[in-house]
């Protein structure tokens, strides 16, 4: 790690008034300065920041620095979000982990997280080993010749599912923007992976009423139960009414460079009936458009049978 000064603004006005990277509950970036993947000269300690709080009172609000162990346990909290966060990394790491800092962590390449190897959104330019190399983690969905590492986040698939907005605000003003818009796909550019601004700091994270969504759930296949990262999840909520699919959300993440909204399977489910040969019907599509490298076309049939158990799970 190399050396870095560190400054503990208590206001959002003095934070955006300074230079610096920000931390949160650390859990990404500090790995990542002690990799040298990651190397701020000003590191700036946002904890005294107001922008806690959990409102469920017309949809749901959370503040960014609020803990992704809090968010999980809180009553009302859409049920997609809350195994998702369950599911993401360690207990003890949930207690330190912010949900602005969780949407903004960092790919779990082993060739990004390594500075002695080539790495096009580490070091633009200098290739990706992934694409021919060891591969088995990465995506299928969403690639470029430039990038193939997966999106790590697990609550972001939830998130992009229901529709979840993002409130952001730097020195020149506040903005909104929809998560699924706000990450990018990798193309010739993998280094500049979502539509963060310079200075901009996220407070709040914001996702409409969707009554339905009580009918949610998320499913993550893994090679461990616990504290391991996604080959495969799914997002699902589901309004059914007298045994039909009214509506549907489906997002994949574990699959794709960033979280995956599946529209196509959406709009197959609206209308049809709430059974397991509907649900399977509707996600022959989930794959439509992959890419599959040398170690992971497993994913592709894996994926389509991750979105039939998280529908058939939805659905009870």
């Amino acid at each position: 790690m190399r050396p870095f000064d560190l400054t503990a603004p208590a206001t959002v006005e003095a934070a955006l008034g300074q230079p610096g990277t920000f931390l949160a509950g650390g859990t990404t970036l500090v790995d990542l300065m002690k990799l040298n993947v990651m190397t701020p000269r000003h590191v700036l300690d946002i904890n005294d920041l107001p922008l806690r709080g959990i409102d469920t009172g017309d949809g749901l609000r959370i503040g960014a620095l609020e803990r992704m162990s809090d968010i999980a346990q809180h009553p009302g909290v859409y049920p997609a979000i809350s195994r998702a966060l369950l599911q993401s990394a360690s207990q003890q790491l949930r207690n330190m982990a912010s949900i602005g800092g969780n949407l903004l962590q960092r790919t779990r390449c082993g060739y990004f997280r390594d500075v002695n190897m080539p790495c096009n959104k580490r070091a633009p330019g200098s290739g990706c080993p992934a694409v021919s190399g060891a591969n088995r983690m990465h995506a299928v969905l969403g690639t470029s010749d430039s990038c193939v590492a997966t999106h790590a986040s697990d609550v972001a698939v939830a998130l992009v599912a229901l529709d979840a907005e993002i409130r952001l605000v730097s020195a020149s003003g506040q903005r909104t923007v929809r998560l699924a818009d706000f990450y990018r796909l990798p193309g010739d550019t993998p280094d500049v992976e979502n539509d963060l601004r310079p200075g901009e700091l996220i407070t709040e994270v914001v996702v409409p009423r969707l009554d339905w969504a009580r009918r949610s759930t998320y499913v993550k296949v893994r090679d461990r139960q616990s504290y391991e990262f996604a080959l495969c999840s799914a997002a699902v909520a589901l309004d059914i009414q007298d045994s039909r699919v009214v509506d549907a959300r489906v997002a994949v993440g574990g699959v794709a460079t960033r979280p995956w909204r599946l529209t196509a399977i959406e709009d197959a489910l609206r209308g049809g009936p709430a059974t397991v040969e509907a649900f399977e019907d509707a996600a022959a599509v989930a794959a439509d458009g992959a890419k599959p490298l040398s170690g992971n076309s497993f994913k592709v049939s894996l994926l389509k049978r991750t979105v039939v158990r998280a529908l058939i799970e939805g659905s009870r």
